[in-house]
């Protein structure tokens, strides 16, 4: 078995390096089914030297293959990566994924596994996620319940055969900015037939800066960005599941109007009390009482843009056309 971790990376230097060191110590087990393995960086046009670094340090990381293009998104930045890719798996990570030492065994367990279990590897393996903004010291963070995923196939800590990504067209390069690339490209995959097979000992610590204010204009933006890609989302696949993935659904309005007060809850009138609990350091319940106004951001962005979409194809147009559908 030959694995490539697929990597995309945009100025992200500082905890890329933790990344790929953790990946050059991976430890494989007497027998293993993991015969060889890569990495393969995409640096999807940083402005922070990365490649430069990547360069003057390939002997650290003898793994390592890099690559670069302008920057086109991680959808592109990912199919770069497969396309280069030797490996017949590719593990899709992150690049502020910082992995433990048994990551690549765990998942040729559990990719081995369930092809005697399913009899093909019609399957893909999902690893587990703790998120954490402890920088120094990434893997000591303790699972939550925060951390739980029901996503189907997100690109965080995956691992699958190469040729159904093939079969599958890889992800759609429209998705340009932030959002829903992996779990589009999931909904082809499971209209192929694969099944999800989680791997919880296949574990990465995805790492993060403790929350503070000044990111909140950051974050409200791409809640919009989700949104407009929700959309492009939903007019390729216009199911009742995707509507609810994406919250284009009068609940989900209903829902995050109820709680922020029609939108009088928000970064403004919130950021008094937020940063009382960041000055006690409570910087994990500040950004999950933020989310509260972010939903209401993602919201009306995919709303905002679904309207825009049906004006644009000549519907009824206007957020009236949009209220109406949905």
């Amino acid at each position: 078995m030959f694995f490539s971790v697929v990597i995309p990376t945009y100025n992200r230097r500082p905890i890329l390096e933790k990344c790929l060191l953790a990946l050059e110590k991976q430890h494989l087990k007497p027998g293993s089914a993991v015969t060889h393995y890569e990495v393969v960086v995409v640096d999807d046009g940083s402005t922070d030297g990365t490649l430069e670094w990547l360069e003057a340090n390939a002997a650290t990381f003898p793994h390592v293959r890099s690559f670069a293009q302008s920057h086109c998104g991680p959808a592109a930045a990912r199919n770069l990566g497969v396309e280069q890719a030797l490996g017949e798996y590719i593990i899709f990570i992150d690049s502020d994924l910082v992995v433990t030492e048994n990551f690549l065994q765990a998942h040729a367990d559990a990719l081995v596994q369930g092809e005697k279990t399913l009899g093909s590897d019609r399957h893909f393996t999902y690893g587990r996620v703790i998120n954490t903004c402890n920088f120094d010291d990434p893997t000591s963070e303790p699972y939550k319940i925060t951390d739980f995923s029901a996503a189907y196939f997100a690109t965080g800590n995956v691992a699958i055969a190469r040729h159904w990504l093939i079969k599958a067209g890889l992800f759609d390069t429209q998705f340009q900015l932030y959002g829903w690339e992996d779990l589009e490209l999931g909904v082809r995959l499971k209209q192929l037939g694969l099944k999800l097979i989680k791997c919880p000992d296949a574990v990465g610590y995805h790492w993060h800066p403790p929350f503070s204010l000044a990111q909140i204009p950051n974050l409200i933006e791409k809640e919009i960005q989700r949104g407009r890609m929700g959309v492009l989302f939903y007019q390729k696949h216009p199911t009742t599941e995707v509507r609810m993935m994406i919250q284009m659904t009068p609940l989900h309005r209903l829902l995050w109007g109820l709680l922020t007060l029609g939108g009088r809850l928000n970064e403004k009138t919130m950021a008094g009390f937020l940063q009382q609990l960041i000055d006690r350091g409570q910087t994990q319940l500040a950004l999950e009482i933020a989310r509260i106004f972010l939903n209401w951001y993602n919201v009306q962005g995919v709303y905002a843009a679904y309207a825009e979409m049906r004006h644009r194809a000549g519907g009824a147009g206007g957020a009236e056309g949009a209220e109406e559908v949905v």
